[in-house]
């Protein structure tokens, strides 16, 4: 641990960010495999791209819900609590998906579960490990954390991507049926959550809010307003992510260009490392131009790269374009979480990392029944021109309203936030 906080974080890292960084680099890895291994498991099981659709859309709902209850009821409890009570849902979650096959108990187990669609964290741990993370750095290393922290993520998740070919080396090997081997990546989500739990317990008691702050009578009395209204123009960017979510963006692979499994996972491994690579540009940037802008002014072309791929002739053009988008679309992230955190008093950390989260969840998961509708009806990729479409508007009203607000940014420390001049 010492050598990777010395390497790696920044300077003023304290012992239990190193800590934090492996627990989401496992879920990360876990999250990757699943999210490439269940559309494919769900199509050979005889799932519709409808019902998969709907799935995916139940598991970020509800993922919705439980981290909006999570990060309101957070400063009641201590952190470590609710970590470990997630890490025991997450393991419940790998079981029901390993032993479950029927359509409404599989929806059931989606909704009240941890599994994770898309290439990002939506879950309940999330806001938890947000809210610890900005208490062991100064402010002026907060982005640099975040970004070496979502770089972790995504290179575990990289790597989970690619381990999701495993099954068919497995099913190769062991003469399984294909849905049989792919019914073991469950197996692993479970026992990765195991160790993720024990990392939990490891958590500094110093660093958990509930021990050193006393407890707010509102989750947020004094940023209400503020995180309200940044929750609400994330819940739009969320809702075009919702139409190219991991699962769904490997649906349109299989469908449109013929992908397998074993062509899938190499693709998600570099857009995934692409992804978190790209983040650790991000604190420079925002020093220079501050959060907001470097929020947008990456964002948009990232989108142009999105939909230019709905629209390329063959396989290599739209992967080229995908991979041109993800070396762009993931740079906003420590922006975003530095900001929300700047805004904030350290007491309603937790709250305002659940709030304007849940909209990665809510937001996102309002669109996949509808992509993949579309996707029954249509190989082309609709879903990626209205993602995209969607997610440009979010930054357009994003820089038009950061235009007339000022907010002191204490991570750079030198000028508004999102200011215009």
């Amino acid at each position: 641990m010492p050598s990777l906080t010395a390497r790696f974080l920044p300077a003023s890292a304290g012992p239990d960010a190193p800590r934090l960084l492996l627990a989401r680099g496992l879920r990360g890895f876990a999250d990757g495999m699943v999210s490439v291994i269940l559309p494919v498991y769900l199509l050979a099981i005889g799932y519709t791209a409808l019902q998969i659709g709907a799935i995916v859309t139940a598991t970020l709902l509800g993922s919705a819900a439980v981290t909006l209850a999570t990060g309101l009821l957070a400063h009641r409890y201590r952190a470590r609590v609710i970590l470990l009570a997630a890490s025991l849902t997450m393991v419940l979650t790998g079981i029901g998906f390993f032993a479950v096959t029927a359509f409404v108990p599989l929806l059931i187990v989606a909704f009240l579960g941890t599994l994770n669609p898309t290439a990002g964290d939506v879950s309940l741990f999330l806001p938890i490990e947000q809210s610890l993370l900005a208490s062991t750095v100064t402010p002026a290393d907060r982005t640099a954390l975040y970004a070496r922290y979502n770089l972790f993520a995504a290179a575990c998740g990289a790597l989970g991507a690619l381990a999701s070919a495993t099954p068919v080396w497995l099913a190769h090997v062991s003469g399984w049926a294909a849905a049989d081997a792919m019914k073991m990546g469950f197996v692993v989500y479970s026992l990765v959550a195991g160790v993720v739990a024990v990392i939990y317990l490891r958590i500094d008691r110093d660093t958990d809010p509930g021990r050193t702050a006393p407890v707010p009578r509102l989750p947020l009395q004094r940023s209400r307003r503020i995180v309200l209204h940044l929750a609400g123009l994330f819940t739009l960017d969320s809702f075009g992510g919702g139409f190219v979510a991991q699962s769904l963006l490997a649906l349109w692979l299989f469908k449109r260009f013929d992908f397998s499994l074993a062509t899938a996972a190499p693709f998600f491994f570099a857009t995934t490392l692409l992804a978190g690579l790209s983040q650790l540009a991000s604190p420079r940037i925002a020093a220079r131009i501050g959060l907001v802008r470097t929020m947008a002014y990456t964002h948009i072309p990232a989108n142009l790269f999105l939909m230019l791929a709905a629209l390329m002739p063959n396989a290599t053009l739209a992967v080229a374009m995908l991979l041109a988008r993800m070396m762009l679309s993931s740079m906003d992230v420590p922006a975003r979480q530095a900001l929300v955190m700047a805004v904030v008093p350290p007491e309603e950390r937790a709250a305002a990392a659940s709030v304007t989260n849940v909209p990665r969840s809510l937001g996102t998961g309002l669109a996949p029944l509808l992509a993949g509708w579309l996707l029954a009806h249509s190989s082309f990729g609709w879903p990626l021109l209205i993602g995209g479409a969607l997610k440009i508007l979010y930054d357009l009203l994003l820089l038009a309203q950061f235009r007339r607000q000022h907010i002191e940014d204490d991570v750079a420390g030198k000028r508004p936030v999102a200011a215009a001049k």
